[in-house]
């Protein structure tokens, strides 16, 4: 995902030996936290080609065929940190803006091909990226306070918001990012 030419090239191979890419969901991403003063120069680089160059090389090259076809569905996975900060996760949430805004620009220039760009930003989900977060007393506590739902989302609760973005559902529906995090992102 990192690669450009070997997007293009894995595109290619796909759309030739088993068919049309309908619908594409970017969801390659990786987090490192760490103080922003001491974050790393190799973890930044690393950050922005996993968070954002892959979701341009590989909406890019899927886009080119969905052009050809005049119909396509782009789901780009944003974060709460599109809207959010906290400490210590300041370069993940700058490629998680990005990609927001990537998204509202592939939009832009997409759309008037028949294609639908959207973002799908989770909020605080129980996965194997957050378990540290999770088996953390001091941080669920706070995440419950601060999400009005008081909890943390089940990864199974963003599949309907998945289906919708990819469906006829969602056809005039365009450079949206859709928030599905327990209300954290509308609630101080």
């Amino acid at each position: 995902m990192t690669d450009g030419e070997a997007v293009k090239t894995g595109v290619e191979a796909i759309e030739r030996d088993l068919g049309p890419i309908d619908i594409l969901s970017n969801n390659a991403g990786m987090q490192f936290r760490t103080p922003l003063e001491d974050f790393p120069t190799e973890r930044w680089e690393q950050l922005l080609k996993t968070n954002i160059s892959s979701v341009f090389y590989v909406g890019q090259a899927v886009a080119r065929h969905m052009i050809g076809r005049g119909r396509g569905k782009i789901v780009n996975i944003a974060s709460v940190q599109s809207e959010l900060a906290r400490p210590g996760i300041a370069p993940y949430t700058a490629t998680k803006g990005a990609v927001k805004n990537l998204t509202r620009g592939m939009s832009t220039d997409w759309a008037k091909h028949g294609l639908q760009v959207n973002a799908l930003a989770p909020g605080y989900f129980t996965t194997p990226l957050n378990q540290a977060l999770v088996d953390s007393t001091e941080f669920s506590s706070w995440l419950e306070k601060r999400t009005p739902a008081g909890r943390w989302g089940n990864v199974d609760e963003l599949v309907g918001a998945a289906v919708f973005l990819s469906s006829k559902a969602s056809s005039f529906v365009n450079g949206h990012t859709l928030y599905v995090d327990g209300g954290i992102t509308i609630s101080l």
